[in-house]
C-alpha cells in the first residue's frame, strides 16, 4: 500500500510540474469580441506567452488605466481601420521589464517602464506611420494583458517617485494635457487656465497649472468634485449645471479678464461658451468631444479675441519624457478615483461610463 501512495504521490507532483509549466508558457490577455449588438466588448483569453525578439523587451504589466478613448473604441464610435477584434484594449500601463532581445541597449532587466501611447510617434511632427501606432485599437500594442512585447524604442521610464498604478495613468492623459499647456500653449506663471470637467485630462491639467504657478479654474456638475479640486489647487471652481452661462463666471474668476489657457474636452457643447470666456491672445487646445465632437469653429468669436487653436492628440515619447522630468521635479501624484483587479476589467469599464469618477481609473494587475 505504501509503494502504491509513494507511486500515487510522484504521478500526483509530475502532473502538477507539467500543468506549472504549461502555465508558465501561457497568459492572460483581454481581447475585443463582438458583443451581437453591433459594439464591442472584452473577454479574457489565455494566450501563448510574448518573447522579445531582437530589439524588443518583454513587460509584466503592473497596472493600467482607462480614458475615455477606451470607451468610444468598444461602442465604435472611434475612428478605426477596420475590425479589432482579436486586438489588446488598453493603452496606458506600466510594468517592469523581465527579459530583453540581444539588440537592446535602452533598457535592462528589473527596469520600470511605461508605454508610450504611439508607439513609433519618437519626436517631431506626427507622420501617418506614427498615428497609426496607437496603443489599444486596431493594433498588436494594447496593454490589458500580464505580460506585453514592445520594441524598445516604444516605452519610457517612470518617474522613481510614482507606484506602477500611478504611473499607468501617464500615457495618454497626462501627456495630452501636457502637450496642450506647455509644448503647445506655451503656459506661463500668473496665466488663469481652464480645465473642463474633472476627468484624466483636467485633473493632470490641475496638477500641472498649479505646479507652473498658473492660476487653474476647473468645471464640474458635482460640488464634491469641486471642492476636491479646491485642495488640489484651483483658484476658483463653476458648477455648470446651476451656472447656465457659467463662461460669465469664468470670467469673473479670472478678473474679467478671460482666462489665458483652455483645455477643451467638452466639444460642441462647450466650444463657443469657453471662446467667450477666453482673454485677449489666449491658446485653446482642443482635445476631445465628450458632448460630441464640434464640426465647426466660431470665426468670428475667436478672431475677436484673437485666440489660437490647436487640435493636440496626445503627444511624442520626446514629449512624454519632458512631462516626467517635471513630474519628477515637483513630486506631482495623479489623481486616482478607483482600483480594480485584473479580473474586475469589464467593471471598470462600466464605472468609466456612468462618469461619476474624478481624475483616473486603474486597473491592477
Amino acid at each position: 500500500m505504501n509503494i502504491y501512495k509513494s507511486i500515487l504521490c510522484i504521478l500526483s507532483i509530475s502532473l502538477a510540474s507539467i500543468a506549472c509549466a504549461a502555465n508558465n508558457e501561457t497568459i492572460r490577455q483581454y481581447q475585443f469580441i463582438e458583443d451581437g449588438s453591433g459594439a464591442y466588448t472584452i473577454e479574457m483569453n489565455e494566450v501563448a506567452k510574448p518573447e522579445p525578439t531582437a530589439n524588443q523587451v518583454l513587460v509584466k504589466i503592473h497596472a493600467t488605466s482607462l480614458n475615455r478613448r477606451d470607451i468610444m473604441i468598444v461602442e465604435k464610435k472611434y475612428r478605426m481601420a477596420g475590425d479589432i477584434t482579436g486586438g489588446v484594449p488598453l493603452s496606458d500601463g506600466a510594468g517592469e521589464v523581465i527579459a530583453v532581445g540581444s539588440d537592446v541597449t535602452r533598457f535592462k532587466i528589473g527596469d520600470r517602464v511605461a508605454g508610450i501611447f504611439f508607439s513609433e510617434w519618437l519626436d517631431g511632427k506626427r507622420t501617418d506611420e506614427g498615428v497609426a501606432s496607437a496603443r489599444g485599437a486596431d493594433n498588436g500594442g494594447g496593454m490589458l494583458a500580464e505580460m506585453v512585447v514592445s520594441n524598445e524604442e516604444g516605452l519610457v521610464k517612470i518617474p522613481e517617485h510614482l507606484s506602477y498604478v500611478e504611473a499607468a495613468t501617464l500615457p495618454c492623459a497626462a501627456v495630452t494635457a501636457w502637450s496642450g499647456l506647455f509644448k503647445y500653449g506655451n503656459m506661463q506663471a500668473d496665466e488663469y487656465v481652464l480645465l473642463e470637467g474633472t476627468g484624466g485630462v483636467s485633473s493632470f491639467g490641475l496638477l500641472f497649472s498649479k505646479a507652473a504657478g498658473a492660476k487653474p479654474i476647473i468645471t464640474s456638475s458635482s460640488n464634491e468634485k469641486l471642492e476636491k479640486a479646491i485642495t488640489l489647487g484651483a483658484v476658483g471652481t463653476v458648477n455648470y449645471r446651476e451656472n447656465e452661462d457659467w463662461q460669465i463666471k469664468v470670467r469673473e474668476l479670472s478678473n474679467g479678464q478671460g482666462v489665458d489657457q483652455v483645455l477643451e474636452i467638452g466639444g460642441v457643447q462647450t466650444i463657443n461658451k469657453a471662446l467667450q470666456a477666453m482673454a485677449y491672445e489666449g491658446h485653446m487646445a482642443v482635445i476631445g468631444g465628450i458632448s460630441g465632437f464640434a464640426t465647426d469653429l466660431p470665426v468670428g468669436s475667436l478672431m475677436g479675441v484673437g485666440a489660437t487653436v490647436k487640435g493636440v492628440f496626445v503627444g511624442s515619447r520626446a514629449d512624454f519624457e519632458t512631462m516626467n522630468a517635471f513630474i519628477t521635479e515637483h513630486k506631482l501624484r495623479p489623481v486616482i478615483d478607483r482600483e480594480f483587479s485584473f479580473d474586475q476589467a469589464a467593471e471598470a469599464y462600466e464605472f468609466m461610463k456612468n462618469g461619476s469618477f474624478m481624475g483616473k481609473i486603474v486597473i491592477k494587475h
